[in-house]
């Protein structure tokens, strides 16, 4: 069927709905299998349940389903990709078809970093107008047909909910069942998938009229009250701010004002001006819905992307509280799913653009201090994948090192951990340097490194032990312990700690000899792991009954 496949290549495709007559006639397909995703909802922390302010993030360019439909990846050059998933909670991928499937490739990319992603269901117009009459102004049969077609889709291909936006004028006898269908369609979304969303944008009102009304207010309330939360429209002032949080009440972080950053109509701030809007929802408690931030890719232009991007997400930083990893193994080689050359061990394997957010990888924070530290993509080096983490800053005068984090971590320390690191100094004296991890851990007075005799560590600072060879027995897992290659150095390390809860994990960089100048260095990461070293002993499970189908060969 021409939907799942792509007419000129025959490549699988994601794809969209179009109609009621589609939706309703809808139900799984073994033509399907390429579009259900294959990663699961990473656990992070905070939760997303948690009373902190969130933020979305909504996806719209240029019409949707362009390079990233496309399910095995295609040979794009300069894409536009997303990687700072630390900083949000949700991802909404918007289209303006009627019913807006997440092409398969972002749901594993944001799932792998923990980042649940919702589709778009959208009415508008005079043809929106007609099939909401369809499904919402007779009885619940047909209303709860739709819920429940909607549910099952999400269930089918494995995302995590629905933005609803109806962008047209309805009936007396349609709204009047809205709030029912809304309420009908989130219970449904939550039995079917496990921390399930629905999301309603503010469009129509409780009488059926569309007004967009830039804030909670009793004539949007009763659909705010069926489901799981609003997006507000854009053109809001401090007033609509300090209206919605009253009305809110607990339900406060429940409220996602948008901001749109293409700064259409009457908006405090879009471009880079995105913070200034983001900093008066947070003075307010409330979340913030970003729509569009493709603006740095569609406005600034595919050739300097990457560096925008992290000026953008860079100066909202201060306003985006960051999320936590909850489990291990933490295993990265910092792949963006997207490169000029594809590597392996370090040695460049294919030249040439490619484009596959499946295969991008678990992302670190992107820490900035302005003229001091930067973290960026280095497409022009890795030792797996597409590009490596290049970090770039200087060590202070008088000052032996600097730490820079990577990830923060929030769990309890495993007995023994096994991390290793790949890396590769740049600049005139790489010589000058030492890299190594650090891992921090809560303060509290039962924590303490190595056997129960050692004191606690004052500072929750830990210095894994450099392990010149792996350990007897998992030779094969951490081979690479003193053997890089192709430039890189690797390292293995191991950390005994009994009581401890881990923080952060960063990369310090040091210098050999102290010095009065401030020294500046550039490392590029090209792997980072940190292992539990009592599931690594256990073998892994055995693989059956594994299948292929649809081959196509070349």
């Amino acid at each position: 069927p021409a939907r799942h496949f792509d007419t000129r290549t025959t490549e699988p495709i994601s794809f969209f709905l179009s109609g009621l007559e589609e939706l309703l006639a809808w139900q799984p397909d073994g033509n399907d299998d390429f579009n259900v995703s294959a990663v699961p909802l990473a656990k992070r922390q905070p939760p997303l349940h948690s009373k902190r302010p969130r933020t979305l993030v909504c996806h719209d360019m240029r019409g949707g389903y362009l390079e990233d439909r496309f399910i095995q990846g295609s040979a794009t050059r300069n894409p536009y990709v997303f990687y700072h998933w630390r900083y949000i909670d949700i991802f909404v991928y918007f289209s303006h078809h009627t019913v807006t499937i997440p092409p398969v490739c972002w749901t594993n990319a944001a799932h792998r970093n923990g980042v649940p992603v919702l589709g778009t269901f959208i009415t508008e117009w005079t043809d929106g107008q007609k099939l909401c009459e369809a499904f919402l102004a007779g009885g619940e049969e047909a209303y709860h047909a739709v819920s429940e077609q909607l549910a099952r889709i999400a269930q089918h291909y494995r995302f995590d909910g629905w933005l609803v936006n109806m962008e047209n004028t309805l009936s007396a006898a349609a709204v009047a069942n809205l709030p029912r269908f809304l309420r009908h369609l989130t219970a449904q979304v939550h039995s079917a998938v496990p921390g399930g969303l629905v999301i309603w944008y503010d469009s129509v009102l409780q009488n059926g009229a569309l007004r967009w009304q830039n804030e909670l207010n009793e004539e949007n309330r009763v659909f705010f009250n069926a489901c799981d939360g609003l997006f507000t429209n854009y053109n809001w002032k401090e007033e609509h701010l300090e209206r919605t949080r009253a009305l809110a009440g607990p339900r406060h972080t429940d409220v996602y004002v948008g901001i749109d950053v293409f700064a259409r109509g009457d908006v405090i701030g879009g471009g880079f001006d995105t913070d200034k809007s983001l900093r008066l929802i947070r003075q307010h408690g409330l979340s913030a819905a970003i729509f569009a931030p493709g603006w740095v890719y569609e406005h600034l232009g595919e050739e300097n992307f990457l560096h925008n991007e992290n000026k953008f997400w860079g100066s909202l930083a201060e306003y985006l509280p960051t999320h936590s990893i909850c489990t291990l193994p933490l295993a990265t080689s910092f792949s963006l799913g997207m490169g000029t050359s594809r590597f392996l061990a370090g040695k460049e394997e294919e030249a040439g653009s490619w484009y596959d957010l499946s295969a991008q990888d678990i992302q670190p924070l992107y820490p900035e201090r302005e003229g001091r530290l930067s973290t960026s993509c280095c497409l022009q080096d890795a030792w797996c994948g597409g590009s490596s983490l290049r970090v770039q800053g200087t060590i202070p005068p008088g000052e032996e090192r600097v730490a820079i984090c990577l990830f923060s971590l929030q769990m309890p320390a495993p007995p023994k951990l096994f991390l290793t690191l790949l890396y590769k100094l740049e600049g005139p004296h790489p010589d000058k340097f030492a890299v190594a991890l650090e891992l921090t851990t809560w303060d509290s007075g039962t924590c303490h490194e190595g056997n129960v005799a050692s004191l606690p560590e004052p500072n929750s600072r830990h210095h894994p032990r450099f392990l010149p060879a792996p350990p007897p027995g998992l030779a094969k897992l951490l081979a690479a312990c003193n053997r890089g290659s192709h430039g890189w150095t690797s390292r293995c390390y191991e950390l005994d700690l009994q009581d401890c809860s881990l923080r952060d994990l960063s990369l310090l960089v040091s210098r050999h000899q102290p010095s009065p100048q401030e020294t500046p260095f550039t490392c590029l990461l090209g792997e980072v792991r940190v292992l539990d070293a009592a599931s690594m002993a256990a073998s892994p499970a055995q693989v059956q009954s594994l299948m292929a189908s649809q081959l196509w060969w070349q």
